[in-house]
């Protein structure tokens, strides 16, 4: 029997198969945590991080918003940082999560900032 947990690392590992992201267009890959909300703009050919943003971030977490909201400034942040590496365009990466409220709140925030996927 599996748990809800192995369900969704093998939709994680299903949506990892199909999607990559290069220099030229990053994947957009969202972690949610109960609490947290993190998104990180990723180059998979050299393994690295190019931009992060985070609820935990400064800016963010001093604003009394709910986490919908606050997942919304996430993506406007990702986005902001993306525009200023030069990147108008990458691939979005749910974690795993369903693509609604929160991870939904991120994509729209990302693509308010300028974002396109």
């Amino acid at each position: 029997m599996s748990t809800q947990l192995d369900k969704k690392q093998k939709i994680k590992y299903r949506i990892r198969k199909k999607i990559s992201g290069t220099a030229a267009k990053p994947r957009l890959s969202v972690y949610r945590s109960n609490a947290e909300i993190y998104a990180q703009l990723i180059d998979d050919n050299a393994g690295a991080t190019l931009a992060s943003a985070a609820s935990t971030d400064k800016d963010i977490a001093a604003q009394k918003v709910t986490k919908t909201e606050k997942a919304k400034l996430v993506g406007e942040a990702i986005a902001r940082k993306a525009t200023e590496l030069g990147l108008s365009i990458c691939v979005f990466d749910r974690g795993g999560n369903l693509y609604h409220g929160r991870i939904k709140a991120v994509a729209e925030g990302a693509r308010a900032g300028g974002l396109k996927f």
